[in-house]
């Protein structure tokens, strides 16, 4: 029988840090939550259910990582991990995976913010990212419970690489559609001025998402191999930090406040909605219809 253990625990040098990492990010991501609740109960007004999908997101983040804490805390002390644990710590993690691209591809499609219904493009994206996270995440499962030594433990790691990118370039694809819709309404409708707040909001969410692609799966990979082995752990500080960035600042640009111009409506002039009313009550505009403004803001009757 041979024991393998450092002075400080079973964990590795490049995994030794982790337990307090997770820990630490765990609470990040709570306080996130908790505040971004609190920002949601003081403007109900405003609030959608995407806003409330975006608060579940940010504590089952928080969950996930405080069992991927206590995991390698068992692991440390007793050399193996306790498999109720892990089994929450998967669960969690399929969970948060899958809130993570569903919520990302809602924001871009603006589903509840300017529609609520998803076009056919943007039912298939979401038939096409929900299955390969699930198997992105059977792949990580597998990862975890093998040693690098095994047969499949390569095939698994290429898998779950592979089907990672191919969710992140699945879900650029409604923020560009977004953005040429956006484009087309800027061009034909009258409130240009809201249509290219919009457009400006959806334009600066799209470079969000490729940088938060860009730091988390190549930015951390290259950092990953060019660092010492026992500074192999800035990988997944790099990834975490680069997360709760991307959350923190996707809940700044979709906060529920009224000059958010993803919130905001065309509305009438008051003299107009007078002048409307009592026309109406007078019984005047029996018979007539409305047309719409033109751009020198005449009514015509």
């Amino acid at each position: 029988m041979i024991r393998e253990k450092n002075p400080d625990g079973f964990l590795s040098a490049a995994e030794i840090p982790l337990f307090k990492l997770y820990l630490i990010m765990s609470a990040c991501f709570l306080a996130a939550g908790i505040f971004w609740v609190s920002v949601l109960c003081r403007n109900t007004y405003n609030v959608f259910k995407i806003h409330w999908l975006m608060a579940a997101l940010a504590f089952t983040k928080s969950i996930s990582l405080l069992f991927h804490s206590i995991n390698y805390y068992f692991i440390n002390s007793q050399g193996h991990p306790i498999e109720g644990l892990a089994v929450v710590h998967y669960i969690t993690h399929l969970l948060k995976g899958a809130l993570l691209f569903i919520t990302i591809a809602l924001i871009g499609s603006g589903w509840a913010f300017i529609k609520y219904i998803l076009s056919d493009k943007e039912k298939k994206v979401f038939g096409v990212v929900i299955p390969l996270q699930v198997l992105a995440n059977v792949a990580y499962i597998v990862i975890e419970s093998r040693e690098e030594g095994a047969s499949d433990y390569g095939l698994w790691k290429e898998i779950l690489f592979l089907v990672d990118l191919i969710c992140c370039g699945a879900i650029l694809f409604p923020v560009v559609w977004s953005i040429r819709h956006l484009q087309d309404a800027s061009d034909t409708d009258g409130k240009v001025a809201v249509n290219l707040a919009k457009l400006k909001l959806f334009r600066h969410y799209y470079v969000m998402v490729i940088c938060y692609v860009y730091f988390t799966r190549i930015i951390a990979i290259l950092l990953r191999v060019a660092v010492p082995f026992q500074w192999q752990w800035l990988y997944q500080l790099l990834v975490e930090g680069s997360t709760l960035a991307f959350f923190v600042l996707t809940g700044y640009k979709f906060q529920p406040a009224g000059d958010n111009p993803y919130l905001q409506l065309p509305q009438e002039d008051e003299e107009d909605v007078q002048m409307e009313q009592v026309m109406t009550d007078s019984g005047f505009r029996e018979g007539l219809t409305k047309v719409n403004k033109t751009a020198s803001r005449r009514e015509l009757l």
